[in-house]
């Protein structure tokens, strides 16, 4: 299975970094795992809905350029369903066992994802519907991947 995270804006933390760094040697045992990063936008205090969709629309044609026909594409969105670990888990399995070999997570900017790229999605997921960092979130979106893979091995790992 060939999983990527794509992630609009660089990551600066280096514990943030650091963190992405050790869940993607931790997967490499079980999936080729990589991370893109497409340059964001900068986006002005109190933006306009007009402003905003601009700055998402071309965030949306960066990441639009990395998604691959062949591959299932799951953007978080504060709308997308929400699963405990082992249902993300089972639907990770359930997408290996029907063929598919690549998946694709996608991340937004801080204002969130084009329309376009939502609808390109085949699954939205949620993690919450507080709002997070998404630099945060990849962390967090490698670390719930790591889990899965554990989970579906029959592997322990802390609750």
């Amino acid at each position: 299975m060939r999983i990527d995270i794509i992630g609009v804006g660089k990551i600066k933390e280096r514990y943030l970094r650091d963190g992405i760094a050790e869940y993607a040697k931790r997967l490499g045992r079980y999936c080729k795992f990589n991370i893109i990063e497409v340059a964001d936008e900068k986006t002005p205090e109190h933006a306009s809905d007009g402003v905003e969709r601009l700055i998402k629309s071309k965030e949306g044609e960066r990441i639009a350029r990395h998604l691959r026909d062949d591959a299932y594409v799951i953007a978080l969105a504060i709308n997308g369903k929400q699963l405990s670990s082992e249902r993300f888990a089972a639907h990770i399995n359930d997408l290996g066992l029907h063929g598919t070999s690549h998946i694709q997570f996608v991340i937004g900017g801080s204002i969130g994802l084009d329309d376009a790229i939502l609808k390109r999605a085949d699954y939205l997921l949620s993690f919450s519907k507080m709002t997070f960092p998404h630099q945060l979130m990849r962390m967090v979106l490698a670390e719930q991947i790591y889990r899965a893979y554990k989970i579906n091995a029959g592997e322990p790992y802390h609750k």
